[in-house]
C-alpha cells in the first residue's frame, strides 16, 4: 500500500477538490474560513505539499456542499 502524497490517487483527489472549489467560485481563503483553518493549509492540500487527513477531507467536502463519496469513488477508480 502506497502512502505517498504524490501518488496518482492523491493527484486525482486534489485535482477534483480544486475543481469543485473553483466551480463554487471560492478562493483558498474562502474555504479556509469555512473550515476554520489557515488558507496555507488548504493551499498545501491542493498543491500536493501536505497529506489530506480523512477528517479534513470530509470537512472540506461538507464546506463546499459536495459529496465526499464522489471523491472516494475517484480514488477507487485510480487504484483499479
Amino acid at each position: 500500500m502506497r502512502s505517498s502524497t504524490y501518488s496518482t490517487e492523491y493527484a486525482a483527489l486534489r485535482s477534483w477538490l480544486k475543481q469543485k472549489r473553483e466551480e463554487k467560485g471560492l478562493s483558498l481563503r474562502d474555504v479556509a474560513e469555512l473550515v476554520g483553518r489557515h488558507h496555507s493549509v488548504i493551499g498545501k492540500m491542493e498543491q500536493d505539499r501536505r497529506k489530506i487527513d480523512v477528517v479534513e477531507y470530509v470537512t472540506y467536502c461538507l464546506a463546499l456542499e459536495i459529496d465526499p463519496k464522489e471523491g472516494l469513488d475517484i480514488i477507487v477508480g485510480e487504484i483499479k
